[in-house]
């Protein structure tokens, strides 16, 4: 038995999730998997925010367009983060060491998508470099910046946490992959016309609202203008809370079979 499989059982089940969270986040950077992801999410962003956003030639001081095109660039690179959780466990047969030990499904489930989560963090705040230019070049509005962060992180956190349960599903990963983006993506067109118009064909407006509600960039957009609604916090908060409960109820019949 490895040493972090002793130190799990003689651990409590308040402090596996902590143990479980650190050994992934270490291992994030003891792999190539990390530094290729970083510098991917780098590059695409600069691109995107610089290239076809045009940041230079806005008349006022905004890092909008580097907000702008985070929903369609993460859509692939979360989940692409994500695929590894639980597909590389199933395929390396490590999942089914896990959980012979005294563990909380729960408990694996939230350590291991804290940790890829905090991962991104890592990695949105290296981007405070466009922050920096924009405040040197005019006078933004550091509020509504933040606020956009915040927005990015939690739609970020929001996609990890599908693409958690797609991955749980198969041990292949790209299986996982193609599943968590389909399923973030469903949630991308929630707010498109062709969607909302065939919604709205049945001619009950509370479900048409209901499924606007549904829509990532609906929640995003709000966050974007530097405006903190509890309606999209709790969004983005219960989808995480739902997509984790899933997740967990996934390796638990993992666990009996």
């Amino acid at each position: 038995m490895s040493a972090f499989a002793e130190t799990l059982q003689r651990s409590t089940y308040r402090s596996q999730w902590f143990r479980i969270f650190k050994r992934e986040l270490r291992g994030y950077f003891t792999t190539p998997v990390a530094y290729v992801f970083l510098v991917i999410y780098l590059l695409v962003q600069a691109g995107f925010t610089w290239g076809i956003g045009r940041l230079y030639e806005q008349s006022n001081a905004t890092l909008y367009p580097f907000f702008n095109y985070h929903p369609w660039f993460l859509l692939f690179l979360m989940p692409g983060l994500g695929m590894r959780l639980w597909a590389e466990e199933r395929r390396s047969g490590t999942i089914e060491l896990l959980l012979t030990l005294p563990i909380r499904a729960g408990s694996a489930v939230c350590g291991k998508f804290l940790a890829a989560w905090t991962f991104f963090g890592i990695a949105l705040l290296l981007t405070m470099g466009e922050w920096y230019t924009v405040a040197w070049l005019g006078g933004p509005d550091h509020g509504v910046i933040l606020v956009g962060y915040l927005g990015t992180f939690l739609m970020a956190g929001a996609y990890l946490a599908i693409s958690s349960c797609a991955s749980a599903l198969s041990k292949n990963q790209v299986i996982g992959l193609v599943l968590g983006v389909v399923v973030c993506f469903s949630f991308m067109l929630a707010d498109i016309p062709m969607m909302v118009s065939a919604v709205d064909a049945l001619g009950v407006d509370a479900l048409t609202e209901a499924f606007l509600q549904m829509s990532f960039r609906t929640h995003y957009d709000n966050l974007l203008r530097g405006v903190i609604e509890a309606r999209d916090l709790v969004f983005f908060g219960t989808l995480i809370g739902a997509a984790l409960y899933i997740n967990t109820a996934l390796v638990q019949l993992k666990k009996a079979s």
